[in-house]
Order: C-alpha cells, then structure tokens, then sequence
C-alpha cells in the first residue's frame, strides 16, 4: 500500500537532548499493528529507511530511533565506509545499555500511543538494531520480534564496559522471536549462535531460528554482501510471524 515516509519526531532523552524517530506508515486512514525498527551502527540510513518502508507498506506504523542521539546531532547519518564503521562501532561500546534500554521505551509508549498504532506491538532489527530489537522485545508489551544477524547477545558486549546482561535476562522474554543469522558472519561464529540457541531452549522460549548462506548485513540493499533472494525470503519469516502473532485477538 501507499505510505507516508516524511515523518519524524524529536522525543525528550534522558540526557537533556532529543531523540528523533522517523515514522513510516500507511498513507490512509486507520490503525495498524506498530513495530520498532532498530538501525545498524549507521544509524537511519538509505537502505534503513526502504527497509522502513518495506515494512510500513505490508500495513505497519514503523518507528525508527535514532541509536546515537546524545552523541550524534539528530538526522546525522554515518557513511558505510571506515571512519563511519569506527565511529558507530566506538558508540555502540560507548552507551549505556540502560540508555538503549530507556530509548526502546520511549518508542514502545510513542507507538502505542501513535494515532495510526493498534497499540499491538512488534520489535525489528538488524546487526546492533537485531541486539536492541531482542533486548526491547523484553518490554512485556511486545508481541513479537524480529532479530536479524544480532551482534553482541553471545558475547554479552554491548554497551558501556562491554558487559550487557542479554542472556541471562532471556527468561524474562515473552514474545515470539525469530532469528536470522548468516553462517559466514564473523561477528556472530557458530559457537556464539550455538550459545545463543542453547539459552533459548533452557528457557522455554517461543521461537524461530533460520541460518542462511550468507555473510553479515546480506540484507543491506547496498554493497556486494545485499542478497535479494535472501532478503525476500527472510523477511517473508517476519511479515509471516508479525502477520500471526499481532493480528491475533487477545
């Protein structure tokens, strides 16, 4: 369907500044389920924002934060090349994970309160958005989510000092999941994938898990890792959950 793509928001951060959150959704009139996109280290970038897009136009409010709002000016955008690789990778090690917690939250409450949202909410992400979609996804308000080719969950290295608690809170995760990983990633290796479904199943969670021949970012629609077939298919598994699990009465 037709969208509305030009929308953003400035939401007040704990820091004293903003947090800005694009907004993509259907351009008619109407409720739809809200998901929360989470970007990669670059931020809100092009193929983050088709993404975007993608999602808004099978019939979602898609929100989409800036991650580095206290460090970045809003709409700053890094490039996909060296300097921008270094500066969101020394970002990403830089804030606090209770920072990241509170910038779901605060994108949880704007979707659920978004005059276009049901109220019915889904978490997404790829690379560290994969990371923030699962941690986010511990919100119980979230009904499912999507983490493609999440970095850090096995090493436990997000945030300030490295030492992220994602594991061990995974028994308090209620949502449905999937995962979606590349078996030539060398940011999440067998071993780290393995650790990460192990914890799964001890907890008992609901979940989906797809390990595609591909390397990491292959859903990026820029550079040579971009693998279309793959893109269609994995984000098929999403459109599928998201399609089950929010418009499911209560």
């Amino acid at each position: 369907m037709i969208i509305s793509s030009d929308e953003f928001v400035e939401l007040p951060s704990a820091d004293g500044g903003v947090m800005r959150v694009h907004v993509f959704r259907p351009a008619i009139k109407g409720r739809f389920p809200g998901v929360l996109l989470f970007s990669e280290i670059y931020q809100v970038t092009a193929p983050i924002r088709r993404l975007a897009a993608y999602i808004a136009g099978h019939g979602y409010c898609v929100a989409v934060p800036e991650v580095y709002h206290e460090y970045e000016a809003p709409g700053t955008v890094l490039a996909y090349d060296t300097a921008g690789t270094d500066r969101g990778n020394a970002l990403k090690i830089a804030k606090p994970v209770a920072a990241f917690d509170a910038d779901a939250t605060a994108g949880l409450d704007f979707l659920a309160g978004h005059a276009a949202c049901t109220g019915r909410l889904a978490t997404v992400g790829v690379c560290l958005g994969g990371h923030l979609a699962y941690r986010a996804a511990l919100d119980p308000r979230v009904l499912a989510a999507a983490c493609f080719y999440p970095t850090d969950i096995h090493a436990g290295s997000l945030g300030l000092g490295k030492d992220d608690d994602s594991l061990a809170r995974m028994a308090d995760l209620k949502a449905e999941t999937l995962f979606v990983f590349g078996r030539a990633d060398p940011h999440v290796p067998f071993a780290g994938r393995a650790l990460i479904r192990a914890r799964l199943e001890e907890v008992g969670a609901r979940y989906e898990w797809h390990e595609v021949n591909a390397a990491h970012a292959f859903l990026r629609d820029e550079g040579p890792r971009y693998d279309a077939a793959l893109f269609a298919q994995a984000t098929g598994w999403m459109f599928a959950l998201f399609q089950r699990v929010l418009s499911a009465s209560d």
